[in-house]
Protein backbone atom coordinates (compact mmCIF):
# COMPACT_ATOMS: atom_id res chain seq x y z
CA UNK A 1 0.00 0.00 0.00
CA UNK A 2 2.69 2.46 -1.05
CA UNK A 3 -0.25 5.64 -0.73
CA UNK A 4 -0.46 5.22 3.18
CA UNK A 5 1.06 7.66 5.08
CA UNK A 6 1.93 5.33 8.34
CA UNK A 7 2.76 1.55 8.30
CA UNK A 8 1.58 0.13 11.65
CA UNK A 9 3.66 -3.10 11.96
CA UNK A 10 2.51 -5.77 14.97
CA UNK A 11 4.60 -8.70 15.90
CA UNK A 12 2.51 -11.34 17.35
CA UNK A 13 3.13 -14.44 18.96
CA UNK A 14 0.45 -15.98 21.22
CA UNK A 15 -0.90 -13.09 22.38
CA UNK A 16 -4.42 -14.27 22.15
CA UNK A 17 -7.59 -11.91 22.92
CA UNK A 18 -5.00 -8.68 23.64
CA UNK A 19 -4.19 -8.74 19.88
CA UNK A 20 -7.67 -7.50 18.14
CA UNK A 21 -7.91 -5.14 21.37
CA UNK A 22 -4.48 -3.94 20.05
CA UNK A 23 -5.85 -3.84 16.37
CA UNK A 24 -9.14 -2.01 17.22
CA UNK A 25 -7.40 0.76 19.38
CA UNK A 26 -5.35 1.19 15.90
CA UNK A 27 -8.23 1.78 13.44
CA UNK A 28 -9.67 3.96 16.34
CA UNK A 29 -6.49 6.01 16.97
CA UNK A 30 -6.23 6.44 13.14
CA UNK A 31 -8.71 9.60 12.03
CA UNK A 32 -8.12 11.12 8.65
CA UNK A 33 -4.06 9.68 8.65
CA UNK A 34 -4.02 6.53 5.33
CA UNK A 35 -2.75 3.68 7.41
CA UNK A 36 -1.10 -0.25 6.42
CA UNK A 37 -1.41 -2.19 9.14
CA UNK A 38 0.54 -5.26 9.47
CA UNK A 39 0.37 -7.89 11.53
CA UNK A 40 3.77 -10.74 11.20
CA UNK A 41 2.39 -13.73 13.43
CA UNK A 42 5.75 -15.43 14.41
CA UNK A 43 4.54 -19.25 14.38
CA UNK A 44 1.67 -18.55 17.28
CA UNK A 45 -0.14 -22.10 18.02
CA UNK A 46 -3.19 -19.81 20.25
CA UNK A 47 -5.34 -19.11 16.95
CA UNK A 48 -4.48 -15.51 17.54
CA UNK A 49 -3.17 -15.36 13.48
CA UNK A 50 -6.54 -16.60 12.50
CA UNK A 51 -8.90 -13.46 13.27
CA UNK A 52 -6.13 -10.78 11.58
CA UNK A 53 -6.36 -13.13 8.30
CA UNK A 54 -10.27 -12.63 8.41
CA UNK A 55 -9.95 -8.81 9.65
CA UNK A 56 -10.80 -6.29 6.55
CA UNK A 57 -8.46 -3.39 7.07
CA UNK A 58 -5.01 -5.41 8.40
CA UNK A 59 -2.98 -7.53 6.69
CA UNK A 60 -1.55 -10.82 7.85
CA UNK A 61 2.00 -12.10 7.49
CA UNK A 62 2.92 -15.90 8.39
CA UNK A 63 6.08 -16.80 9.88
CA UNK A 64 6.38 -20.78 10.40
CA UNK A 65 8.44 -20.23 13.40
CA UNK A 66 9.05 -17.86 16.00
CA UNK A 67 11.94 -15.64 14.71
CA UNK A 68 12.13 -13.32 17.61
CA UNK A 69 11.20 -9.71 17.46
CA UNK A 70 13.53 -8.14 15.68
CA UNK A 71 13.45 -10.78 12.93
CA UNK A 72 9.47 -10.18 12.57
CA UNK A 73 9.89 -6.25 12.99
CA UNK A 74 12.00 -6.50 9.88
CA UNK A 75 9.65 -9.00 8.19
CA UNK A 76 6.90 -5.70 8.90
CA UNK A 77 8.88 -2.93 7.90
CA UNK A 78 9.92 -4.57 4.35
CA UNK A 79 6.27 -5.55 3.30
CA UNK A 80 5.79 -1.94 3.86
CA UNK A 81 6.28 1.36 2.21
CA UNK A 82 5.15 4.23 4.15
CA UNK A 83 7.43 7.26 4.94
CA UNK A 84 6.69 6.01 8.78
CA UNK A 85 6.40 3.16 10.40
CA UNK A 86 4.68 2.73 13.84
CA UNK A 87 5.95 -0.69 16.02
CA UNK A 88 3.35 -1.19 18.15
CA UNK A 89 3.15 -4.71 20.89
CA UNK A 90 0.17 -6.93 20.94
CA UNK A 91 -0.43 -6.66 24.01
CA UNK A 92 -0.10 -3.35 23.87
CA UNK A 93 -3.98 -0.77 23.51
CA UNK A 94 -3.69 3.05 22.22
CA UNK A 95 -5.62 4.69 24.74
CA UNK A 96 -5.48 8.62 23.96
CA UNK A 97 -3.82 10.68 20.98
CA UNK A 98 -4.21 10.22 17.54
CA UNK A 99 -1.34 8.49 15.19
CA UNK A 100 -2.27 11.26 13.10
CA UNK A 101 -0.57 13.83 15.89
CA UNK A 102 1.96 11.77 17.07
CA UNK A 103 3.49 11.50 12.91
CA UNK A 104 3.00 15.20 13.35
CA UNK A 105 5.30 15.25 16.31
CA UNK A 106 7.82 13.26 13.70
CA UNK A 107 7.13 16.18 10.67
CA UNK A 108 7.95 18.84 12.76
CA UNK A 109 11.19 17.32 13.93
CA UNK A 110 12.90 16.13 10.82
CA UNK A 111 16.20 15.19 13.11
CA UNK A 112 13.98 12.36 15.17
CA UNK A 113 14.86 8.94 13.66
CA UNK A 114 12.61 7.17 16.47
CA UNK A 115 9.75 8.92 18.08
CA UNK A 116 8.08 6.96 21.57
CA UNK A 117 5.11 7.18 23.04
CA UNK A 118 3.92 7.11 26.82
CA UNK A 119 3.67 3.63 28.00
CA UNK A 120 1.53 2.78 31.21
CA UNK A 121 1.10 -0.38 33.12
CA UNK A 122 -2.60 -1.80 32.75
CA UNK A 123 -3.23 -0.01 36.61
CA UNK A 124 -2.35 3.35 34.19
CA UNK A 125 0.93 3.93 36.12
CA UNK A 126 4.06 5.15 34.03
CA UNK A 127 6.25 3.08 32.37
CA UNK A 128 9.97 4.11 32.01
CA UNK A 129 9.83 3.53 27.91
CA UNK A 130 12.24 5.99 27.23
CA UNK A 131 15.68 5.57 29.15
CA UNK A 132 19.20 6.81 29.33
CA UNK A 133 21.62 3.66 28.15
CA UNK A 134 23.55 2.62 31.10
CA UNK A 135 27.31 2.78 31.38
CA UNK A 136 28.89 -0.47 32.07
CA UNK A 137 29.15 -0.34 35.84
CA UNK A 138 25.83 1.33 36.32
CA UNK A 139 24.16 -1.71 33.88
CA UNK A 140 25.50 -4.10 35.86
CA UNK A 141 24.61 -2.77 39.05
CA UNK A 142 20.93 -2.52 37.69
CA UNK A 143 20.81 -6.19 36.13
CA UNK A 144 21.88 -7.68 39.21
CA UNK A 145 20.51 -4.95 42.05
CA UNK A 146 17.16 -4.04 39.88
CA UNK A 147 15.53 -7.38 40.11
CA UNK A 148 15.07 -7.64 44.13
CA UNK A 149 15.07 -4.42 44.35
CA UNK A 150 13.84 -1.93 41.61
CA UNK A 151 14.18 1.23 43.60
CA UNK A 152 17.63 1.41 43.81
CA UNK A 153 19.79 4.71 42.55
CA UNK A 154 21.48 2.50 39.80
CA UNK A 155 17.94 1.91 38.09
CA UNK A 156 16.45 5.04 39.00
CA UNK A 157 18.93 6.45 36.97
CA UNK A 158 18.86 4.51 34.24
CA UNK A 159 15.33 4.64 33.99
CA UNK A 160 15.50 8.57 34.89
CA UNK A 161 12.87 7.71 37.40
CA UNK A 162 12.62 11.04 38.45
CA UNK A 163 10.87 12.69 34.79
CA UNK A 164 7.43 12.38 35.11
CA UNK A 165 7.08 11.83 31.16
CA UNK A 166 4.35 14.82 30.77
CA UNK A 167 7.09 16.80 28.19
CA UNK A 168 8.70 15.89 25.12
CA UNK A 169 12.32 15.29 25.09
CA UNK A 170 15.31 13.76 23.69
CA UNK A 171 16.24 10.49 25.22
CA UNK A 172 18.98 7.57 24.38
CA UNK A 173 16.45 4.71 23.70
CA UNK A 174 12.96 4.43 23.27
CA UNK A 175 10.63 0.40 23.91
CA UNK A 176 9.82 -0.78 20.46
CA UNK A 177 6.61 -1.52 22.26
CA UNK A 178 5.55 2.00 21.07
CA UNK A 179 8.02 2.80 18.44
CA UNK A 180 7.61 5.42 15.45
CA UNK A 181 10.47 4.74 12.91
CA UNK A 182 11.10 7.40 10.58
CA UNK A 183 11.83 5.26 7.06
CA UNK A 184 14.69 7.27 5.78
CA UNK A 185 16.59 7.39 8.93
CA UNK A 186 16.44 2.94 8.50
CA UNK A 187 17.28 3.94 4.76
CA UNK A 188 20.70 5.04 6.79
CA UNK A 189 21.48 2.86 9.26
CA UNK A 190 19.26 -0.07 8.97
CA UNK A 191 16.77 -2.19 10.09
CA UNK A 192 17.16 -4.55 13.61
CA UNK A 193 20.03 -6.11 14.48
CA UNK A 194 18.59 -9.65 13.96
CA UNK A 195 21.50 -11.26 16.37
CA UNK A 196 18.72 -9.86 19.03
CA UNK A 197 15.94 -12.56 19.73
CA UNK A 198 14.49 -10.35 21.93
CA UNK A 199 15.27 -7.36 23.94
CA UNK A 200 17.89 -4.55 23.76
CA UNK A 201 17.21 -4.68 19.84
CA UNK A 202 15.55 -1.13 20.62
CA UNK A 203 18.51 -0.04 22.76
CA UNK A 204 20.46 -0.78 19.59
CA UNK A 205 18.56 0.63 16.85
CA UNK A 206 18.12 3.73 19.04
CA UNK A 207 22.18 3.83 19.58
CA UNK A 208 22.73 3.11 15.84
CA UNK A 209 20.76 6.25 15.22
CA UNK A 210 22.28 8.80 17.39
CA UNK A 211 25.56 7.49 16.42
CA UNK A 212 24.40 8.55 12.78
CA UNK A 213 23.31 12.25 13.90
CA UNK A 214 19.56 11.25 14.40
CA UNK A 215 17.70 12.08 17.76
CA UNK A 216 15.68 9.76 19.61
CA UNK A 217 12.41 11.59 20.64
CA UNK A 218 9.71 11.03 23.11
CA UNK A 219 6.05 12.29 22.84
CA UNK A 220 3.25 12.38 25.12
CA UNK A 221 1.68 13.10 22.68
CA UNK A 222 0.42 9.36 22.02
CA UNK A 223 -0.54 7.06 24.91
CA UNK A 224 -0.49 3.11 25.34
CA UNK A 225 -1.48 1.24 27.76
CA UNK A 226 1.26 -2.02 27.53
CA UNK A 227 0.55 -5.40 29.59
CA UNK A 228 4.45 -6.55 29.44
CA UNK A 229 5.71 -10.15 28.45
CA UNK A 230 2.10 -11.42 27.39
CA UNK A 231 3.79 -13.23 24.70
CA UNK A 232 6.70 -14.72 27.31
CA UNK A 233 4.17 -16.33 29.99
CA UNK A 234 5.71 -19.71 30.85
CA UNK A 235 9.21 -19.14 29.72
CA UNK A 236 10.90 -17.35 32.10
CA UNK A 237 14.38 -19.21 32.25
CA UNK A 238 14.26 -18.60 28.50
CA UNK A 239 13.67 -15.09 28.76
CA UNK A 240 16.00 -14.47 31.15
CA UNK A 241 19.07 -16.24 29.22
CA UNK A 242 17.63 -14.75 25.92
CA UNK A 243 17.75 -11.05 27.90
CA UNK A 244 21.31 -11.50 29.57
CA UNK A 245 22.57 -12.82 25.79
CA UNK A 246 21.35 -9.85 24.35
CA UNK A 247 22.84 -7.45 27.07
CA UNK A 248 26.35 -8.99 26.41
CA UNK A 249 26.03 -8.85 22.44
CA UNK A 250 24.74 -4.58 22.87
CA UNK A 251 27.93 -4.80 25.13
CA UNK A 252 30.44 -6.73 22.64
CA UNK A 253 29.38 -4.58 20.14
CA UNK A 254 29.07 -1.12 21.45
CA UNK A 255 31.41 -0.60 24.85
CA UNK A 256 34.08 -3.44 24.32
CA UNK A 257 36.26 -1.11 22.68
CA UNK A 258 40.16 -0.22 23.34
CA UNK A 259 40.75 -1.47 27.33
CA UNK A 260 37.12 -2.20 27.98
CA UNK A 261 37.58 -5.34 25.41
CA UNK A 262 39.20 -6.82 28.29
CA UNK A 263 35.52 -6.85 30.31
CA UNK A 264 34.39 -9.11 27.72
CA UNK A 265 34.90 -12.89 30.04
CA UNK A 266 33.81 -10.27 32.93
CA UNK A 267 30.40 -9.55 31.50
CA UNK A 268 29.94 -12.73 29.63
CA UNK A 269 30.60 -14.78 33.34
CA UNK A 270 28.42 -12.04 35.11
CA UNK A 271 25.50 -12.05 33.17
CA UNK A 272 25.15 -16.48 33.09
CA UNK A 273 25.13 -15.45 36.56
CA UNK A 274 22.39 -13.18 36.61
CA UNK A 275 20.51 -15.42 34.45
CA UNK A 276 20.38 -18.44 37.03
CA UNK A 277 19.45 -15.64 39.91
CA UNK A 278 16.30 -14.61 38.28
CA UNK A 279 15.59 -17.90 37.16
CA UNK A 280 15.26 -19.43 40.20
CA UNK A 281 13.39 -16.44 41.76
CA UNK A 282 10.88 -16.73 39.01
CA UNK A 283 7.87 -19.32 38.79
Amino acid sequence: MPSAELAVVVVNHNAGDFLPRCLESVFAASGEISTDVVVVDNGSRDGSAVAVAAHPRARLIENRANLGFAAGANVGIRATEAPYVLLLNPDAEIIAGTLAALVKVAEERPDAGAVGALVRNPDRTIQPSARRVPRTVEGMMHAFVGPVAPDNRWTRAYTMAEWDRTSEREVEWISGSAMLLRRRALHEVGVFDEGYFMYVEDVDLCTRLRQAGWTVLFSPELEVVHEIGVSARGQSRRMAREHSRSIYRYFAKHRATGAAVLLKPFVRAALSLRTELISRRRP
